[in-house]
């Protein structure tokens, strides 16, 4: 009982020394998941609390269970419709990308460190994946609002490249286990298997379990625990059948997350605390393993490593599968700088120690290494390096709280909480003014500590707090009318699309004889949805630009891939974004 009960108040201390350390990490600029690293490591046998903790296979079980959590909540909140987008460049990178970014950085680590190619490939492959975890974590917690190209490719290729990094990490370790010092074609079949039998199997799993769900009726707290229970059997069973057990989970995720739910956003706030213990847990655990004084010995070659990895192999790997693209070369130049890593590569670089492999503890020390100078170096200047590369949009307003109503799953009603402030210009307005989406009803309005029943009569006031129900898809409407955003003076709406809005549809033609230039006669006829996207190619996204005329022509506002509005800024105007290539 004594050593349960000294092993509760370890682990239950650590737990909240670290979520209340995580406020300090927005005052200081220092990305939340290094803060958890950082009590670890701390609490380790060289840190203040002295603990010796070197059990590497229950880091290796455990951290195996929250890795498959942190993918699941990962796919869960990549939007499908993100796909349409940023599909084909985010696997590229997904895949092609990890290759050409593990094969560039081993090399030069077998060359730096004089080891095998074979071992410098596997610390490439362990390095070799951005961290899902990391780049939503970072990207949430700094309220970066990226153009949805920019944003979509990070998420996807962050969520998506975790299962190539560990097939190339484990194939490379048996390989090193056995003997073997070369390449053979059954590495193309294992690739095959793998990918083949995780793909079905999350799929498989994804539509069961949005099937089970919808036709259970359980308290609602135990639909979570069903999803999460559910998505690690799918993980078990794929990596049982011999399959990628972490692509299975991720697109199990995916498809949960992107149908019909039954209380889907009571289940995604769930997931989103399981999610954060998981990264706590996998973090506070790595940190206790690692023995700082080792660190030392290795930190030269080992910041060389992450240096190149940072500054040469991520750029040339995204230079090369973001090619046949449409992408911009800042927007190229940001997703290179965003290759975070977290808690994969160091996860990965418990491979070799548990199969006992010559130079393991070696790997593990400059994987961990890395990390550390990808957290800091990358994590801390994404804002920066946002701006810099001109990314950023007009953040999107969001209510105050929103929560699924289950009346009838396939409604896919919410409730939506606004509250009214200085900068709502519909305070004052009777309600029957509003032009309030279809099927969209304001249920209850609380002024002060009084409850209204409200009618269309009824005139808005400042700090009225507004219950509406409505459909997801009515969200970007709602939030207009009732959200306010703070947001830095760069991104006002005005200073970044321009004084003049104007809608798709309108032609050119007429735009032109307003504004006193000509248009060709080739472009007669044009709204100027099809204007821009004529010059700007590909899928046009929020932040996209063109200039002609002496004029900024910005897209404002897209729905279903359609230009709804235009933005319009003078040659003059300050210029506060890079102009994408014209085709």
């Amino acid at each position: 009982m004594e050593v349960m009960n000294t092993l509760f108040v370890i682990c239950a201390g650590l737990l909240c020394i670290s979520i209340l350390a995580s406020s300090m990490s927005s005052r200081l600029g220092i990305p939340l998941l290094l803060v958890f690293l950082i009590v670890g490591m701390l609490a380790g046998e060289e840190g203040p609390g002295g603990i010796a903790f070197d059990n590497i296979d229950t880091v290796y079980v455990i951290g195996s269970l929250a890795l498959a959590i942190i993918l699941l909540d990962g796919g869960m909140r990549t939007r499908a419709e993100n796909f349409k987008v940023a599909l084909w460049p985010s696997l590229s990178l997904a895949s092609f990308g990890v290759l050409i970014s593990a094969l560039i950085t081993g090399l030069a680590t077998a060359w730096l460190l004089g080891l095998h190619w074979l071992q410098g490939l596997l610390l490439g492959s362990i390095v070799g994946s951005t961290d899902a975890a990391a780049v939503f974590s970072l990207l949430q917690g700094k309220g970066l609002n990226l153009k949805r190209r920019v944003s979509a490719t990070l998420e996807i290729e962050s969520a998506s490249n975790d299962p190539m990094a560990i097939f190339l990490t484990i194939t490379i370790v048996e390989m090193l286990a056995s003997g073997q010092t070369s390449f053979s074609w059954s590495f193309l079949a294992m690739l095959v298997q793998q990918f083949g039998i995780g793909g079905i199997c999350g799929l498989a799993g994804g539509f069961f379990l949005t099937w089970l769900v919808n036709r259970v009726n359980l308290d609602s707290g135990l639909y979570p625990l069903l999803i999460t229970s559910g998505a690690i059997l799918v993980f078990a069973v794929t990596n049982v059948l011999g399959g990628s057990g972490f692509l299975a989970i991720f697109i199990t995720g995916l498809v949960l997350g992107n149908s019909r739910l039954r209380s889907l956003q009571n289940i995604l706030h769930m997931q989103d605390g399981m999610a954060w213990l998981s990264q706590i847990g996998l973090f506070l655990m790595l940190g206790l393993l690692v023995t700082p004084s080792e660190m030392l010995d290795i930190a030269l070659p080992a910041l060389a490593i992450a240096f190149f990895l940072i500054l040469v192999a991520r750029p040339i790997a995204v230079l090369i599968c973001l090619a046949p693209f449409v992408f911009s070369w800042r927007e190229r130049l940001f997703i290179s700088w965003v290759g975070l890593r977290g808690a994969v590569p160091v996860m990965l670089a418990i491979f070799p120690l548990v199969a006992g492999l010559e130079q393991a503890q070696l790997l593990f020390n400059l994987a961990f290494v890395v990390v550390l100078v990808s957290l800091l170096l990358q994590g801390a200047s994404l804002p920066i390096a946002a701006r810099l590369c001109r990314v950023e949009i007009p953040p999107i307003p969001e209510p105050l709280h929103r929560t699924s109503l289950d009346v009838v799953v396939e409604s896919d009603y919410e409730l939506m909480v606004y509250q009214l402030s200085d900068s709502n210009w519909c305070a004052g307005v009777a309600l029957r003014d509003l032009n309030m989406p279809k099927d969209t009803r304001i249920a209850a309005l609380f002024r002060g500590r009084k409850l209204l029943h409200p009618s269309g009569s009824t005139r808005l006031e400042l700090n009225d707090v507004l219950c509406v129900i409505g459909h997801a898809r009515d969200l970007p409407a709602l939030s207009k009318l009732f959200s306010t955003t703070s947001v830095p003076h760069h991104l006002n709406s005005r200073q970044f699309f321009g004084n003049f809005m104007l809608e798709g549809s309108a032609l050119l033609d007429e735009v032109g004889s307003f504004y006193g230039f000509e248009v060709p006669a080739e472009w007669s006829g044009l709204t100027l949805a099809q204007f821009c996207t004529r010059q700007l190619g590909g899928r046009p996204v929020v932040g996209d630009h063109t200039e002609w005329q002496g004029m900024r022509w910005v897209v404002a506002e897209v729905v279903d891939d359609e230009i709804r509005k235009v933005g319009l800024k003078w040659g003059n105007e300050k210029d506060d974004q890079a102009p994408i290539p014209t085709s």
